[in-house]
Order: structure tokens, then sequence, then C-alpha cells
């Protein structure tokens, strides 16, 4: 994991654990409040939400303690974890930019291409200048690599 992406999700741990596992604890005895818990949504919804935040803080926590964290600025060489990319598709001319990462800080929207992914997998080992020939599930694409930088 890079160190981004473990500050991110530690962030977002202590987030759930002290604002938003209180709220919802809040949000549950207002809820009790109210009468009959058979009958009541703003209980039922509480619960919910509940029972996803804790899932979500084990989870976390589970992510980070196995997590590796690896200084992305030490490395140097061909594409593989934690390289950003610049690449241009060979038939729209459009250029993209991703860092490819692990599985738990993946974001495509932010750039942050997922190591599991057929892109990062087919980019791995490659060098600037390299063309690659990608089966995604829109089908086959070709891109070029215009720039690899570890930061």
């Amino acid at each position: 994991m890079t160190r981004a992406g473990h500050t991110a999700l530690d962030a977002e741990l202590k987030t759930l654990k002290s604002e938003e596992r209180p709220a919802v604890i809040r949000a549950i005895a207002e809820a009790r409040e109210h009468g009959d818990l058979s009958e009541n949504a703003e209980y039922h919804a509480a619960r919910e939400k509940q029972s996803f935040i804790e899932g979500r803080i084990k989870e976390l926590e589970a992510i980070l303690s196995l997590a590796e964290v690896i200084d992305v600025a030490s490395l140097t060489g061909s594409i593989k974890f934690g390289a950003t990319i610049t690449l241009v598709d060979e038939d729209t001319d459009e250029e993209k930019t991703y860092q490819i990462v692990g599985e738990p800080e993946a974001n495509i929207e932010k750039g942050l291409l997922n190591i599991k992914s057929p892109l990062a997998r087919a980019l791995i080992g490659k060098e600037e200048g390299d063309s690659v020939e990608v089966r995604t599930p829109g089908g086959e694409k070709s891109y070029e690599v215009l720039s690899v930088v570890f930061r």
C-alpha cells in the first residue's frame, strides 16, 4: 500500500470511530424514545447504518493491520506497484494518468488503478515508449506509455 493510501484509510477509520459511530448511537437512542421499535423506521434505519459502520471499521482495521507501506519515491525502473503512468490511447489519442496501487486504495475516478486490474497487469514491466495491448471488458485497447514516474 502507498503512504497516501494508508493515510486516507487511517483518516476514514478515525472519522468512523470519532464521528460516525457516536452519531449513529445517538440516533438509535433518539429513535428508541419514539416508542414501539417494531414499527419504528428511524430505529431500523439507524441500526442498519450502525451495522454498516461497524463492518467498515472492522474491515479498515484488518486492512491497516496487515498493510505494508511502500515508499514509492525510492523506486525506479520499469512499471511496477506505485508507478504513476501517463498513457495515450492509440485509437483516440486521449491521454490518461494512473498510479498503480493496492486494491483497498484503488479509485479509478481519482486515477488510482487497482494492481489486479487488466490494465495494470498489462503495464507491469513495461517502460516509457512501450506499446501495450489490453483486453478489457469493453474490448481490445492499445496504449502507448508516455511516462513512468515514481513519486
